[in-house]
């Protein structure tokens, strides 16, 4: 897989995205529901739902950003105990702002964390959760067996990302959508042209679908599954952490 980096610098892809993010987050949830016309919301609660069913009582959201996810999370599995891990600050500050304001109890914290160096001792967790956040990863396979090292045998992963849809009405209409005016409407509205160009190119970069189910059985993990959401433009992951180690 190429490295696809935000900017044209020398600094490695974890710096810039960390980077990227910081200057994005005051405009990142507003942008989310304009350019998704608010379809990731209803991404995420599918996700939660999924999640839900398995019914964790400590969970990780890894790649956490403004804790949108946390906080569904939080809403529909009261039970459970939530942290959250990101590289942007800017975004964190933000999800604990909008935490404190729903009096959100049962989130433990957010935590500014390295997905693939993550501070927690092995099986601590019974599920981790990403949404939208691997395919920022600096080294996806490092950040893959990271996350199956903090699971508890048994426990889950669901990886929530973006891919490209099939079909040649659909996916021509997307695609248009996808390479011409998001990068234009988010890079006008942010004022982070690049951030968005970004986005759009990372999806392509992305080993999704088949390949990435691969990544997961390769670091590990056992019973993945796929489920496409609007016609493929996202997929939820799901995948099992075997009572018994990898060797």
């Amino acid at each position: 897989m190429s490295e696809i980096k935000p900017y044209d610098q020398a600094d490695g892809k974890k710096e810039q995205v960390r980077n990227m993010f910081d200057r994005i987050a005051f405009r990142y949830d507003f942008l989310n529901r304009l350019l998704s016309l608010g379809i990731d919301v209803g991404w995420r609660k599918k996700t939660v739902r999924t999640v839900q069913s398995d019914r964790p009582f400590t969970i990780l959201d890894v790649a956490t950003g403004t804790a949108d996810l946390a906080l569904m999370l939080a809403r529909r599995i009261p039970q459970a105990r939530i942290t959250g891990v990101d590289l942007s600050p800017e975004m964190l500050e933000r999800g604990r702002k909008k935490i404190r304001k729903r009096e959100i109890a049962n989130i433990a914290a957010l935590i500014e964390a390295d997905a693939e160096a993550l501070p927690f001792p092995r099986e601590s967790f019974d599920a981790v959760t990403v949404g939208f956040g691997v395919r920022n990863f600096g080294n996806i396979p490092a950040g893959l067996d990271e996350m199956y090292r903090i699971l508890k045998p048994g426990g889950h992963v669901y990886v929530l990302e973006f891919a490209l849809p099939e079909g040649k009405i659909f996916g021509s209409l997307f695609l248009f959508y996808f390479r011409r005016l998001l990068p234009f409407i988010g890079g006008v509205v942010s004022g982070e042209r690049k951030a968005y160009r970004y986005l759009q190119r990372s999806v392509g970069d992305f080993p999704y679908g088949e390949r990435f189910s691969g990544l997961l059985a390769q670091a590990g993990f056992c019973r993945v599954t796929q489920q496409l959401f609007t016609r493929g433009i996202a997929i939820l992951y799901r995948a099992e952490k075997p009572h018994e180690n990898k060797v």
